[in-house]
């Protein structure tokens, strides 16, 4: 285990904030949680697509590889969306990862928005708002997506075994994940394309007439329409220079919005991206600390999206932003920002102390993970003015969470707050900070990331270490089995 200090450690703001200037980092943390009594920031709504936000709360969606193999909810997948419900954020943003098309299922049970999965879905979204209804007496301001998506790079529709579809040859991420590049078949043709195109638009038909409110067509953490922006090694329409890479995830957001215009679309976006990393040596641990895979040989680097080609490992948002003009020129009622990617470098888009078993220790303290994310956000939001913004990379935060948050939206950084881990074993986080300004320590995310070794060992998700329901589960003492340490 790498040797930064935990977040429990800090027991006052004070002292979180001493950390925080330490190493050098900018963010605004209040000294107290404060409810929406108080005047919380965090309570407050606002007008998103001509439609109303009732607080500052956003959920982001997940993958619980826990839906039914033809793609409809199982009963891990409606209670998941049944605590979304009773969390008290006011935006879902998608719920869950569902899949286009079977091929492009990031492993075997995940949720298909399909046709076939047409009363699943209607299933799914009744559930969450039976539950908030049920615990806060109405519907008022909540406002729920579905996210739309297909894998690419990270296709496992039938088992374990990884069954890409790819942008094209990635001379790094080919290597990483053992694709051979000479294999010209894994390569998307352009009228394939125009097919997926088509997938999207039935997906989204199917979405609207269950009742959601939006679609998010998912363009992030590495999936095949984030793959594309940086697909400059890709002839054709679909590839070469910006407007080429950008084509595809334009053109499914334009046939989406001619097909259902009263379908709002919003966009999750991973603005930037740095080097797939690799567990490396480090005298000065027992464990693999992640470094980069080389990479010198490949400057000026031209395989990223949002980075530097000189030095692909710091961020250039200017590519990233011209596309946030373009979005909101389309009609997209908002973006979600992220980056990175939980497959090649999970301590930039997911700062946990703890590596998930495929990962590795982390380079650097997460809470400059954390920062440079919400700084990321902030630059968007500048450039952006008054569309919609959601910020992602909060749990790390953990019993500073609530504190930053109505801190970065006060200041007008960004306008929601995504949660993803911390719902998991802490769903009431939003209602517990709207209604009485405190925690419950013994619920928050310590980021175990069991919540990620699980799936990548072929089991479903959830939080095993705080979530007394998944401790009950057999999984649970499977998941302990294999994190066990080998002679």
């Amino acid at each position: 285990m790498s040797s930064y200090p935990k977040i429990a450690q800090f027991k006052t703001a004070a002292a979180f904030r001493a950390r925080l200037d330490e190493l050098g980092l900018e963010l605004p943390v209040d000294d107290r949680v404060l409810s929406a009594a108080e005047g919380s920031p965090l309570a407050s709504g606002l007008e998103w697509g001509g439609l109303w936000v009732g607080n500052r709360w956003c959920i982001h969606p997940m993958e619980g590889w826990d839906a039914q193999p033809d793609g409809s909810p199982s009963s891990l997948t409606l209670r998941r969306w049944r605590n979304f419900g009773l969390s008290g954020a006011k935006l879902i943003w998608g719920g869950e990862a569902a899949a286009v098309q079977e091929d492009g299922r990031a492993n075997p049970r995940q949720t298909l928005a399909t046709e076939s999965n047409r009363e699943g879905l209607r299933t799914l979204l009744n559930t969450l708002r039976q539950a908030h209804h049920e615990r806060f007496g109405s519907c008022d301001g909540l406002v729920v997506g579905l996210q739309l998506t297909h894998s690419g790079r990270f296709c496992r529709p039938r088992d374990q075994r990884l069954q890409p579809r790819i942008a094209y040859h990635h001379p790094l991420l080919d290597a990483r994940f053992g694709i051979d590049p000479r294999d010209e078949s894994l390569v998307w043709t352009d009228e394939d394309l125009r097919r997926l195109i088509d997938s999207y638009v039935r997906a989204a038909k199917v979405a609207q007439e269950v009742g959601f409110q939006f679609v998010d067509v998912k363009a992030c953490h590495g999936y095949l329409l984030h793959e594309f922006l940086s697909a400059r090694r890709r002839p054709g329409p679909f590839g070469g220079d910006f407007a080429g890479r950008t084509r595809l995830l334009c053109s499914i957001i334009q046939q989406v919005r001619q097909a259902c215009p009263e379908l709002r679309v919003g966009v999750r976006l991973s603005v930037f991206d740095t080097l797939p990393y690799v567990p490396g040596r480090d005298e000065s641990s027992s464990q693999p600390v992640g470094q980069p895979m080389a990479y010198q040989h490949l400057l000026p680097y031209e395989d990223g999206f949002g980075v530097r080609a000189d030095d692909p490992l710091r961020y250039d948002l200017r590519e990233p932003l011209e596309l946030l003009g373009q979005l909101r020129d389309l009609g997209v009622v908002s973006c979600n920002i992220s980056c990175g990617s939980p497959y090649y470098n999970p301590h930039i888009q997911r700062p946990a102390i703890f590596p998930p078993s495929d990962g590795y220790q982390p380079p650097e303290d997460p809470l400059v993970g954390v920062v440079r994310q919400i700084h990321a956000a902030r630059a968007c939001k500048a450039a952006v003015g008054d569309w919609p913004l959601v910020g992602t990379g909060y749990t790390y935060l953990q019993d500073y969470l609530p504190q930053v948050a109505q801190a970065v939206v006060r200041a007008g950084w960004i306008d929601l707050v995504g949660l993803g881990r911390m719902v998991l074993s802490y769903p009431d986080l939003p209602a517990d900070v709207l209604a009485i300004g405190r925690l419950q320590r013994k619920q928050i995310c310590r980021t175990f990331s069991d919540c990620t070794t699980a799936p990548r060992q072929g089991l479903v998700s959830g939080c095993f270490p705080l979530d007394a329901f998944y401790k009950s589960l057999p999984e649970a003492g499977a998941l302990r089995s294999l994190k066990l340490p080998t002679e």
